[in-house]
């Protein structure tokens, strides 16, 4: 399978820090891919500079067979790329439905194809499970449900990459396992996700490839059960924790 989206050799560095050292890394349709590691790490630096937030200072972001290292984060939005963070953000104030509506209005701007976007929230509410609660303001909901709501935002730009930041902060395992079942779903359709996670059994049991990031280094890539597998990373990250086995 080719990458929708892959960086090359990504070097970041703050004064005499590198907080990022040669990374590569590759995201393809239709796959949950996992960047993790142990704090500082460089995660989220290295998604920064993929979604144009972090100028790199060197190496290449390529998405959809086109170099973007140097377009800002509103055009790769436009191409296709959206974001969820680690820190909720979503609109407190405003209605489950309202989040999603400000999202499609805004895809008006670049998308001159004609959609609804009453006709896209309808939708996306359904296939993120949030209809029951679209008139509900987000400032009152669950966790689980307003990171439901940041993701249907999110989808409203229709991207062909999603990036997620720690999508599990905060959830109990109930919503865990629903945010898994709502991922597999996603790209069973189709949709590229990369997400930075923690939660081990979360990531082995929802990312079917996964990179290895230590000291901004990619140390290790492949498969949950080849990952578990690799000694590099069990020095690394996962120390002497109980390694959840690969589902």
């Amino acid at each position: 399978m080719s990458a929708i989206l892959s960086t090359q050799d990504i070097v970041v560095r703050f004064g005499v820090l590198q907080a990022v050292s040669q990374a590569s890394i590759e995201v393809v349709e239709g796959r949950v891919t996992g960047l993790i590691g142990p704090n500082g790490a460089g995660k989220t630096t290295l998604f920064n500079v993929i979604t144009g937030l972090q100028e790199p200072t060197a190496g290449k972001v390529f998405f959809d067979g086109k170099d973007i290292t140097n377009k800002n984060p509103f055009k790769r939005a436009r191409m296709g790329i959206a974001r969820t963070f680690q820190k909720l953000e979503v609109f407190g104030s405003l209605s489950a439905r309202e989040n999603i509506l400000v999202a499609a209005e805004q895809r008006k701007t670049w998308d001159r194809s004609g959609f609804d976007p009453n006709q896209v929230c309808d939708e996306i509410l359904e296939k993120v499970g949030l209809s029951d609660v679209s008139e509900f303001m987000v400032g009152t909901l669950p966790t689980g449900t307003a990171r439901l709501v940041e993701l249907a935002r999110a989808l409203a730009s229709n991207p062909k990459v999603l990036l997620l930041d720690e999508p599990s902060s905060g959830l109990n395992e109930e919503e865990t396992e629903e945010m898994a079942s709502l991922l597999r779903k996603l790209v069973e359709e189709g949709l590229g996700v990369l997400l930075v996670e923690h939660d081990m059994s979360f990531v082995m049991g929802t990312c079917q490839f996964i990179h290895v990031l230590d000291f901004g280094t990619i140390i290790a890539t492949g498969t949950p059960a080849e990952v578990q597998a690799n000694a590099q990373v069990q020095a690394a990250y996962l120390g002497t924790e109980t390694v959840v086995e690969a589902s």
